[in-house]
């Protein structure tokens, strides 16, 4: 199977940030979940905004909206792995 290493520059909003911040609060009430499975040593601002990042980038694979993507997708570099 190929691998490609990707590199995403995301713009969010206040709301997106706030929902975010939330979603971790509640995760930290719920430890035994799946979500935490490779995040255990991860900070707080690592665990916002891969949350951000994946629910922008899940939503454009759900759900694709170009002029929402040009907002919010700023710029993409990937490199095949060897």
């Amino acid at each position: 199977m190929d691998k490609v290493e990707v590199t995403f520059k995301l713009s969010f909003t206040p709301e997106q940030l706030e929902r975010a911040k939330e979603y971790i609060e509640d995760m930290k009430k719920h430890p035994k979940r799946v979500f935490w499975v490779g995040k255990e040593e991860k900070s707080d601002e690592e665990l916002i905004f891969s949350q951000i990042a994946h629910r922008i980038l899940s939503g454009f694979y759900n759900n694709y909206d170009p002029v929402f993507a040009k907002k919010q997708i700023m710029s993409m570099i990937s490199q095949q792995d060897v």
